[in-house]
Formats: structure tokens, C-alpha cells, sequence
């Protein structure tokens, strides 16, 4: 009976458990990197405070432009490499979890194998 119920919730509740853990920590990792909001800033200035209109002679005008064209193409270069670093986070973590469920689903099979080796003779390393 004992065995039973373990093994009830280890496929019922415990693998919902695990599913929902798997969701939000998934769902934890794409709001950190907000690839989204990423995506929509791309070209928006990296830090400077003072993008706006510039009053004055043509060469402050054009030095302004140059500063807002400068900070335009840095924040590309910063927001394009934390996006490249956040998918590649969310698909190693996808893949990671796939690969949890699935030693989650095999895992109370393993002692039994064990056990069966073990009464067989096998040696693992050495087949």
C-alpha cells in the first residue's frame, strides 16, 4: 500500500507539482530578460537623459545628432546581445526541464533495474 501511494503521487501530484515548479520559474526567466520590451526599445538611446531638441548653431545640431546616432547604435549592441543571451538561457532551461521530466518519469524504475543487474551479474562498466 505504501508503495502504491508513492508511486500514485510521484505520476499524479508530484509530476503536476513539477510541471507548475517548470512554468513558473519559465515564466520567471522571460519576464528577467523581457525580451519583448527588448524588442520594442531596440533602437530607443542607451541611457542618455537628454535625447531631446537641441537649440542652436548647425554644428551643435549635428554633434547632437551624432551623440543621439551613437547611443541609438550602442543600445542596439547591448539589448541585441542580452536577447541573444536570454533565448539561449530560456532554450537551454526548456530543454533542461524536458530532460528532468523525463528522468523524473524513469526514475522509480531505476532501482528495480538495479536490483535485477545486480542479481544477473552485470557489471555496467564492463559490458
Amino acid at each position: 500500500m505504501f508503495i502504491v501511494g508513492i508511486l500514485s503521487w510521484w505520476y499524479g501530484d508530484g509530476w503536476i507539482q513539477r510541471l507548475v515548479m517548470f512554468r513558473e520559474r519559465l515564466a520567471a526567466m522571460m519576464d528577467y530578460f523581457s525580451i519583448g520590451l527588448l524588442v520594442r526599445t531596440l533602437f530607443s538611446p542607451f541611457r542618455q537623459i537628454s535625447a531631446g531638441q537641441v537649440d542652436g548653431p548647425l554644428e551643435i545640431k549635428l554633434r547632437a545628432l551624432a551623440d543621439r546616432l551613437i547611443s541609438r547604435c550602442i543600445g542596439a549592441m547591448v539589448r541585441t546581445a542580452v536577447m541573444i543571451v536570454g533565448i539561449v538561457a530560456i532554450m537551454l532551461y526548456v530543454l533542461m526541464s524536458g530532460v528532468t521530466m523525463l528522468v523524473w518519469a524513469i526514475a522509480p524504475v531505476l532501482p528495480i533495474t538495479g536490483i535485477i543487474l545486480a542479481i544477473t551479474g552485470v557489471i555496467p562498466w564492463k559490458i
